[in-house]
């Protein structure tokens, strides 16, 4: 029988799935340190972010057959070192898209009307000072109208770029691998759909037009957006980063904010998860979420479900 070790949850429709094609599903959390002894009974093992899955590890592991990564980012695994070793490594890009870059909006509708800074002000003193906190949160922008860019446009940045599109937003993506993507555009009511086409542009272009930027890569070992791309971009500027940490460089962002540069950052990620910058965390321009992307009862139905897939057609 076919062993799987889940070992960072997975949503119960996705177990029951493999269970019903026949597979042994263990989801009792392995200890990292205990992966070693314990991986090498298995065929398959199931992550999230938390496990990591290195070259030490792998190499221990000769009846491993797939590596499943439930969400996009593959830096907790050696990917080239596995694949080298015949191991299928696995994960779901499609499934979580929308959750993130509504989590994105979530985050541009937060500050362009001050929600974040009201919520935390408004316990402690709109009982008292309701009228002048009225005062200062009453110049708020729309989001129609201005213009976003996109920094990778592949599933999640070309969703983002549908609900720019959607809301009016002229939409700026930047992907050196894609040229242009249609999107369609949902009329719930009408059963509908209207695909509209969203061509790329260069990072210039793009960094000197956008009002809001919101970055949706992979880390790669380098931030995308440090000092010098701050220093070409409009005064004002909101920064969103629900992709992965690192990809923004963290003291960078924080002196265009001191600066002026950039009025505010929406932030989901972090360059050193479990433990964020404090200064970040504790900084009055900074809507904040605990890297909750993902995390909805939707994409993980759906994120458990497309690895029950992917790992019953390729033992199949």
């Amino acid at each position: 029988m076919i062993r799987i070790l889940v070992n960072d949850g997975i949503h119960p429709d996705g177990q029951k799935k493999m269970e019903d094609a026949g597979f042994e599903v263990i989801t009792n959390k392995v200890a990292q340190d205990d992966l070693i002894t314990e991986l090498p009974n298995y065929d398959a093992i199931v992550v999230r972010s938390a496990t990591k899955v290195r070259t030490s590890l792998i190499d221990q592991c000769p009846n491993l057959k797939i590596i499943a990564r439930g969400g996009v980012g593959l830096d907790n695994i050696d990917v080239d070192h596995a694949k080298s070793k015949n191991i299928n490594v696995i994960n779901t890009p499609a499934a979580s898209s929308e959750a993130v870059a509504e989590l994105a909006f979530a985050h541009m509708f937060s500050i362009a009307r001050s929600v974040y800074k009201s919520n935390r002000q408004m316990p402690s003193q709109g009982d008292s000072d309701f009228k002048s906190l009225k005062k200062s949160y009453s110049k708020g922008v729309q989001l129609r109208g201005k213009t976003l860019g996109i920094i990778g446009f592949g599933r999640i940045g070309q969703e983002t770029g549908r609900i720019g599109t959607a809301l009016g937003m002229k939409v700026l993506p930047v992907d050196p691998f894609i040229e242009k993507a249609d999107v369609d555009l949902k009329l719930f009511a009408a059963n509908q759909k209207i695909t509209v086409t969203i061509p790329t542009v260069d990072m210039e272009t793009m960094l000197q037009e956008a009002d809001f930027i919101s970055l949706h890569i992979p880390f790669t070992g380098k931030a995308v957006l440090s000092t010098s791309e701050f220093a070409k971009m409009k005064d004002g500027v909101i920064i969103i980063n629900a992709a992965r940490g690192g990809t923004i460089d963290e003291n960078a962002l924080l002196s265009a904010m001191e600066s002026g540069k950039v009025a505010a950052a929406g932030l989901d990620v972090f360059e050193n998860e479990p433990n964020p910058k404090k200064e970040l965390l504790a900084h009055p321009m900074i809507s904040l979420t605990p890297h909750i992307g993902a995390s909805t009862k939707e994409a993980q139905r759906n994120i458990g479900l497309e690895l029950a897939d992917k790992i019953i057609a390729h033992f199949n």
